[in-house]
């Protein structure tokens, strides 16, 4: 098999697609925001052209994205477009950066006035049944009513049930969840029937502990079966055919500085370390919990 080039290499991360979808807009930018200022000079001018276009795209999609992460993440990619891109590409990207910006506070203002932003609670927590972590821990940065839905204690059961297993398990302690072993009325049936009275986004911080942060904020990984870059959900390849194979997965988490050494250069060298950032792991784990719960009629 040929080697794969940079160009190749760009593509099958699929930026430009993963533009449109608001939980990977803010990510898509920041990534390309990287490139632009870690790599764009060195690239061919194909790619850097596919780089250009997937800047613009990003500006024009902005209004679309109705989410604080994604101005933030948006201004960044203007910021390194400014610094980085010959005149003539900075001035387009500044234009329609602009007109971005006013839709974007257009429609926010339209939604605000229409009300269309104040869906049921539990409408929304249907919808964020279907987030992983890290896009769950953003839903709830969003506004006072996405944060009250993002605390639902279902969600975080299913979450819990993702990273550390069916509680269930024979493995499963109570003492894990807080309980105690004589608590008699949270004794339960099966996973769908154990004591509500758990807390199960406090268990899943308490479990969390001392675990790698590798775990749960990475949303890129190298899929061995796909010998790609890929994206990640609940740190599982989202490529169809390895969702039919989920259990032999081989990921290893990515960076962002990683994703431009791979452009680049096609290598994962730093990838590779035994645990090369475990230093920071604790810091990386508190910012999980940076969001704070509002529970009731707040909003």
């Amino acid at each position: 098999m040929a080697a794969k080039g940079p160009l190749e290499r760009y593509e099958e991360l699929g930026i430009g697609e993963s533009l449109p979808r608001v939980y990977q807009y803010p990510i898509a930018c920041r990534e390309l925001s990287l490139i632009l200022r870690s790599a764009y000079s060195k690239l061919s001018k194909n790619l850097q052209s596919l780089i250009f276009r997937d800047t613009l795209s990003a500006f024009h999609l902005l209004p679309q994205i109705q989410t604080q992460s994604a101005v933030s993440a948006a201004n960044l990619l203007m910021q390194s477009a400014d610094a980085v891109l010959p005149k003539q590409k900075r001035v387009l990207a500044a234009t329609e950066f602009k007109h971005a910006k006013v839709a974007h506070k257009r429609r926010c203002k339209d939604r605000q006035e229409e009300g269309l932003s104040q869906l049921p609670p539990d409408v929304l927590v249907h919808i964020f049944s279907f987030l992983d972590l890290p896009s769950l821990l953003s839903a709830a940065s969003v506004c006072w009513l996405w944060n009250s839905a993002a605390s639902d204690n279902h969600l975080w059961h299913l979450q819990y049930t993702t990273y550390f297993g069916n509680s269930s398990n024979k493995d499963w302690r109570p003492e894990s969840c807080g309980m105690r072993e004589n608590d008699e009325h949270q004794q339960f049936e099966g996973d769908s029937n154990i004591g509500t009275s758990i807390d199960w986004r406090d268990t899943f911080k308490k479990a969390s502990e001392g675990h790698s942060s590798k775990t749960f904020i990475y949303y890129r990984g190298y899929c061995g079966q796909c010998s790609a870059v890929v994206w990640l959900s609940n740190m599982k390849c989202c490529n169809q055919p390895c969702k039919l194979n989920s259990g032999n997965q081989q990921i290893k988490p990515v960076s962002p500085e990683q994703i431009v050494e791979y452009i680049s250069n096609g290598t994962l060298s730093v990838m590779y370390s035994s645990e090369s950032d475990s230093d920071s792991d604790g810091e990386h784990i508190s910012k999980l919990w940076a969001i704070p719960r509002h529970l009731g009629n707040q909003f």
